[in-house]
Parts: structure tokens; sequence; C-alpha cells
């Protein structure tokens, strides 16, 4: 891990012919954070979108909790003025379970009325020729949801990788670092390996990599979020990072915004590096 120390000004150092440089500005963090709707399974949408506001965190991936399938137009339309409200974008929906054709129909249908091109899906294996099609139909992305050793399907990076390299491009995957690391895989060698089909992250931290890990805080498991970061730079990586935080799920707002604040921190200290 870097110190601080090679950034830190040292007055007493500076001789009179070698005047201390004028202080730069900060930088920017490259990178567009968002949260997990999943994270706020027990608040409601007040609740979720004043803690992001509170953050500055802009981005927010939707769950029919917040928002309904079967939501009107006019429900939708004051969804997204609470947002915009609030200096939030829903920018995806899900994830979203896929059981049949029917399911399938209905999660595309409640995208394109949300108005968002990117679906977090977990579709049966023997429905992504039909997800294929609707991909092609709808124009849009489509981010399989890894789940670790929990569930049989879609275990890890490279289990979604052999099931979509093959279809459509816009097929790919949502890379939950956490669940990928819990299935003994290491999300960084993952991200630069199958980045083109990566468009959605889960960011998180977990104890251990192992299905016994749980959530924690990021920082403190098992996750190299620096070199994490540095492959995200590495393949310019430009969807959203979004914090799934699962770890006191009843209380999280002081783990959400120590994991926020680890997250952004480091990404400008390596902005200040290079």
């Amino acid at each position: 891990m870097l110190g601080l120390a090679p950034f830190v000004a040292d007055a007493r150092q500076a001789g009179k012919s070698d005047p201390v440089k004028p202080k730069q500005p900060k930088a920017l963090n490259p990178f567009r954070l968002g949260m997990a709707g999943f994270t706020f399974v027990n608040f409601d949408l007040d609740t979720t979108l004043k803690t992001l506001e509170r953050l500055d965190v802009q981005y927010l991936c939707i769950k029919n909790f917040h928002l309904p399938f079967e939501s009107t137009d006019e429900q939708i339309n004051a969804f997204h003025a609470k947002c915009a409200e609030h200096k939030v974008t829903g920018y995806a929906v899900g994830p979203i379970y896929m059981k049949n054709e029917a399911e399938v129909d209905s999660a595309f249908a409640y995208a394109k009325r949300v108005g968002v091109k990117l679906i977090v899906g977990v579709p049966d294996h023997n429905l992504l020729p039909y997800v294929d099609g609707k991909v092609k139909e709808y124009d849009c992305h489509y981010a399989i949801h890894l789940h670790g050793p929990d569930i049989e399907i879609f275990p890890d990076a490279t289990d979604v990788w052999k099931h979509t390299k093959d279809l459509d491009r816009r097929i790919g995957m949502c890379l939950d670092i956490g669940h990928d690391l819990r299935n003994a895989c290491d999300p960084v060698a993952d991200l630069k390996k199958y980045h083109t089909r990566v468009f959605d992250i889960h960011i998180k931290d977990v104890t251990d990599a192992s299905k016994e890990g749980t959530g924690i805080e990021i920082g403190r498991g098992k996750i190299d979020f620096p070199a994490f970061i540095h492959a995200l730079r590495e393949v310019n990586y430009t969807g959203v990072c979004s914090l799934e935080y699962e770890k006191d799920m009843k209380d999280p707002f002081l783990g959400i915004a120590e994991s926020i604040g680890y997250f952004k921190a480091v990404s400008d200290l390596q902005n200040c590096v290079g």
C-alpha cells in the first residue's frame, strides 16, 4: 500500500532558493460511482436517495422494491423526478431473475419503460438464446450477475464468459468482485481477461476467498482494491462501479460511508501518482 509521505510537502526542507510549488487542484475521481439497489432492501426510496446524495454517489441500479415491475408511466416519471432532486440517475435495472420466456419479456419491457439501456439479469442457461434475440430487438446491454458458490448458475466471471462469448456482444456480465473471490477466483485477473464483456461492476469486500466469506467494509477484507482500481484504469473501464454492501443491512450507513470513502480515497491517490 502506498503511503501518503511522498505527497506531503515538508516546509522544513524547502530552502529560500527552492520555493514550495503552488498546491495543485485535487484530482477528480475518474470512476462513475453508484449503488446497487439491493443494499437498501430494508429502506424506502427517500432514505436511499438522501444517503446517496450525502455521499455524492450519483448512480443507482434500480430494484423492483423501489420501482415495481407493474409501475405506470406516471409512477416511473415520478421516480425519475425524485432521483433528479437528489442528483441521482437510475442507470440500470436489476438484478432480475428469469426462469422462463415470459419473465424475460417482462424484464425487457420493464427496462424500456423505465428508460434504461442496461439490464442486470440472472437467466436460466436454457434462456440465453432467447435473451440474445431480445438484446437484438431492444438494442440494449444485458449483464449477467454472478453469484459465487451460493447458487448453481453463473458462479464466477469465467463461467459467465463461457456462456456468453459466442452470443451478441451486448451480452456480458455484472462483475461482482466479492462473489468472484468467494468462488476462489481473482477478480483483478478476471477484469483484465474479460473486460470486453464487463458492463457493470458490483464493488464489495469479503472476509475470505471461500464460500464462508462474508461481506465487510471495503478495505478490511481480502480484495486488493489498489490493484483492482489500477486494473480499471488499465482496461479503460467506462461503466459504473456500484457498491453492494451486505453487512449490517438493517443499519448499513456507517459501513456504506466507510466503503465509499475508501474507494474514493484509493482512486484519488492513484490519480496523484499518475
